[in-house]
């Protein structure tokens, strides 16, 4: 667990670019999951269980918005899978979690910010940019401001929480030793949990909230829409 208290390690360079441990165990991890998940849809049970969980989850996810919210429900449930396997890895001792880098949190938040206007265009075409300059055109910086603060929060949110979990688990691991902490390995197990799946309801929230807005802010100045 020693490894929350260090920063990411070159592994090697391809030219300029440095490629990190924290780089080479998020494409292990990606790979790990994408050929467990096709070995298991391949089996007749495995893909009839994950036909269930996906619709039992889309369901849950349904419930949470008031936007048709199926086109994001594979990269909602994507993030979850991957962020919560992100999280566990880091108790794996001598590995740090991906999630405890600002780089891949701002990755993943960075990909809840284009899906929202991906989303946004999808459903509402070109009309969907009015929405930065009505009812006013002097709304626009505040807009801009808003929606990259909201992304900044999301990819320091989720990094702060996992850096300080793996800090106070590494620091009580050094002062008393291994059996103390199994307790705090628990409740990080529960915290990865928990964080896996804010990350992704806060994911879902912030990607379909710019789509209601700009839809309700259409409704309000289209003809007749009072009626």
């Amino acid at each position: 667990m020693t490894s929350a208290l260090r920063t990411p390690e070159v592994v090697f360079s391809l030219g300029p670019i440095a490629v990190t441990d924290t780089v080479l165990v998020t494409l292990a991890l990606s790979l790990v999951l994408v050929g467990t998940v096709a070995i298991v849809q391949r089996t007749r049970a495995g893909g009839e269980v994950l036909e269930v969980i996906y619709e039992e989850l889309e369901r849950h996810l349904a419930r949470l918005v008031t936007i048709d919210v199926r086109p994001l429900v594979p990269l909602i449930l994507t993030q979850w899978l991957f962020v919560l396997a992100a999280n566990l890895v880091g108790l794996v001792p001598g590995i740090a979690a991906p999630t405890a880098d600002l780089a891949v949190t701002a990755a993943l938040a960075t990909i809840a910010f284009f899906a929202g206007h991906v989303y946004g265009f999808a459903t509402q075409g070109w009309r969907y940019l009015r929405h930065y300059v009505e009812p006013s055109p002097l709304l626009l910086p505040f807009n801009l401001i808003g929606e990259a603060s909201r992304t900044l929060a999301l990819a320091l949110r989720l990094f702060g929480n996992m850096l300080s979990g793996q800090l106070v688990v590494a620091i009580l691991t050094l002062l008393v030793g291994l059996l103390v902490p199994l307790p705090l390995l628990l409740l990080s197990v529960l915290t990865s949990l928990v964080q896996a799946y804010i990350f992704g309801v806060l994911t879902l929230v912030f990607t379909t909230s710019t789509a209601a807005v700009a839809q309700r802010t259409r409704r309000a100045i289209e003809p007749g829409s009072a009626s």
